[in-house]
Parts: structure tokens; C-alpha cells; sequence
């Protein structure tokens, strides 16, 4: 693991963030939101993009932890923004796919960032179906300002564990024709009778833990128990505070899902003629440079997904200097917010957006 870098500002904590949230309109007309985020000290680097995957919020990079990538950031000097896209459980919710958000929510957010700041160019940290949507929009040549990318879990090339392709090729299509979306929130929220059934599956089949949430999310995005993390690597307040932060997620993005895993790399699936058709096929149409991490232990996404990126990457670009982490010990999102990700993964983001 890399070991944690020498910060040059005061340390950071939740009490020291002063945070603005800026209304944002996508270019279809959708509401959005930034969160920007500044620390006791002014910003010395540039502004950095943090961008949640689905079904979640920007608050994703703020968890209880006493040491968050969010903290780290502002010690390193960095102009912090969060950003809230179409996926975020803060939003009304809409039946997005990931092509709705590259065409139209990452190019507005990066354009609202750079003219707020003045900076010629911004660099971003992406996650999951954040990282999947906005790598497509950097690839269509709609970011050509984001100069650096450190995508964690899955940007182009999606790979899933064996009893998740399952669901998403059989049991998905099922589930299209009877409800809009899924939600692990139904652990405490039922939403008619489907609902209740779901968490009754889940109930018996997913025992790993006293969280509902946790278990329901092992089912909806994953194959594991649990999928997204190691219980070992959460501290009890974050396992707690999971619970408030997972919500609806369209059937319109799984479709999607299925298509991409079907041909190995993610495809259009809605008429946006700013993007190529098949994605991770023709050279991408940028100059950023990309980082990807992969925690071994990821059940969402096996860590194929990123090697197969960094290969496609590297292939087209060779001189770009792309880098693959595969982060031994880690899964999904306890990259972001497992209890020592300050000292085990923080670093690796750390190191790339300075290289």
C-alpha cells in the first residue's frame, strides 16, 4: 500500500468544512447540484470533481469516518466540488441512463466548476457508475478541460460475478415489467407489495449482518455477503450510516447494464449522437490521464473490469502514462469510506492527481 503523503495545510475535519450547495441545470434541462467544499485554509491546487456512482449522493465522500478523502483533499490544498448528478437520491428521481448523464450532466458540472474557479483545467475522481458515465463523456470528447481521471471499481469494461450476470440477464427483465426501479431502502420504506417481497428475499438469503440496508444492497448491485465492502473494513458508524444513504436506482440503468456486460464494453442506448455507439472500441477523444483502481476483493465489479480498461487505455495511448492500482484487501466502496482507506487507498488518489 502506498503510505499516506505529507500534507501541507492544517488537518481537516467535518467541522471545518464550509460547504455551499450550487444549484447546477444539466444541459437537458435537469436539476442538479455542487457541493462545494473548502477547508480553514484557501485552495493553493486546482479545483477536483468528486463523482458518486448510482443510487447514492455526494454525501458518499463525507461519511462518519474520523479521516475522509474529502478531508485529505483539503489538507493537499485541493478546491473541492461534489458532485450531485441525475443518479443522486437527492434528486427527484428520473429514469436516467448512463448516456443522459455524459451528455448532459459531467460537461455542465465541469464547465460550472472551471468558470467558478478560473482554472483552466480541472482533474476528477469518479466512482463506479459515476466513474462509468463520465468516462464515457470523456472518451466522446465532451470533457476536453478534465486533464486527470482516478476512476475506481469500472469505467469502460464492465465485469460481474457470475450469480450477477444472472440476475441482471434473467431476473432484471422480470422485475422491468413490474416496478420503475429498485431501492434498497425498502429495508425500511415498502413501496407496495413488491417491495415486501424483495425484503423478504433478501431477509432469508442475505444473514451476514444486522443491517437490512447492507444486505439489500448486496442484492441489488452485487454478489456477495456482503458485496460492496468487507465487514472488517467499516467502522460501526459508517455500517450505520449506510443505512440513510442508498435509494432508488432505474430498471433503465440495468438495462443498460445488461447490454454493456453482454458485449463487454459499455453501449449507447438512448439516441445521443455526441456519443460513439459502442464505447471502449474506437480511440478515446481525449488527452486526460487516467488512473484506475481495483480493489481485489470487489464483488460489484471484479477487478477485470479495470485491468481491461487500463489495457484499452494503454493500447491506444501508450505515452499517456495510465496507471493501473489493483488494491489488495479492498472491494467497492470501502475504497471511499472503509475505515483505514485514509491510510491504505486515500494515498493512491492522492499520488495520481498529483503525477
Amino acid at each position: 500500500m502506498t503510505t499516506a503523503p505529507t500534507h501541507h495545510g492544517p488537518r481537516v475535519t467535518r467541522a471545518d468544512h464550509r460547504t455551499q450547495v450550487v444549484p447546477l441545470t444539466a444541459g437537458d434541462g435537469t436539476a442538479l447540484t455542487l457541493v462545494h467544499v473548502r477547508g480553514p485554509a484557501e485552495p493553493w491546487r486546482g479545483p477536483v470533481l468528486l463523482v458518486h456512482g448510482a443510487g447514492v449522493r455526494a454525501e458518499l465522500f463525507r461519511p462518519p469516518t474520523p479521516r475522509t478523502l474529502v478531508d485529505l483533499l483539503l489538507e493537499d490544498g485541493w478546491d473541492v466540488w461534489l458532485l450531485n448528478w441525475r443518479a443522486s437520491i437527492d434528486l427527484d428521481p428520473v429514469p436516467w441512463t448512463l448516456c443522459d448523464a455524459a451528455v448532459h450532466d459531467h460537461p455542465a458540472a465541469v464547465e460550472h466548476v472551471l468558470s467558478a474557479t478560473g482554472a483552466p483545467t480541472l482533474k476528477a475522481f469518479v466512482h463506479c457508475q459515476g466513474s462509468t458515465s463520465f468516462t464515457m463523456s470523456a472518451v466522446a470528447g465532451l470533457l476536453p478541460r478534465v486533464d486527470t481521471v482516478v476512476t475506481n471499481a469500472v469505467s469502460l469494461h464492465p465485469v460481474v460475478p457470475a450469480f450477477s450476470a444472472f440476475k441482471i440477464r434473467r431476473l432484471a427483465p422480470l422485475l422491468e415489467h413490474l416496478t420503475p426501479h429498485l431501492s434498497p431502502a425498502w429495508a425500511y420504506r415498502s413501496q407496495g407489495n413488491l417491495s415486501k417481497v424483495v425484503r423478504r428475499v433478501v431477509d432469508l438469503t442475505h444473514p451476514e449482518c444486522d443491517n437490512l440496508v447492507c444486505r439489500m444492497v448486496s442484492f441489488t448491485y452485487g454478489s456477495g455477503h456482503p458485496a460492496l465492502w468487507s465487514h472488517r473494513n467499516l467502522d460501526r458508524a459508517t455500517h450505520d450510516w449506510v443505512t440513510g444513504e442508498f435509494a432508488e436506482v432505474p430498471m433503465t440503468f440495468f438495462a443498460q447494464m445488461r447490454a454493456s456486460i453482454d458485449a463487454g464494453h459499455l453501449v449507447a442506448v438512448r439516441e445521443h449522437p455526441e456519443l460513439p455507439a459502442d464505447l471502449g472500441v474506437g480511440a478515446p477523444r481525449t488527452t486526460a490521464r487516467f488512473s484506475f483502481l481495483a480493489g481485489v476483493d470487489n464483488r460489484c465489479f471484479l477487478p477485470e473490469s479495470q485491468v481491461r480498461s487500463h489495457a484499452f487505455f494503454t493500447r491506444h495511448q501508450p505515452d499517456a502514462g495510465h496507471t493501473l492500482h489493483v488494491l489488495p484487501g479492498y472491494g467497492h466502496l470501502d475504497v471511499v469510506f472503509g475505515r483505514h482507506a485514509w491510510r491504505d487507498t486515500h494515498p493512491v488518489v492522492l499520488e495520481e492527481l498529483h503525477r
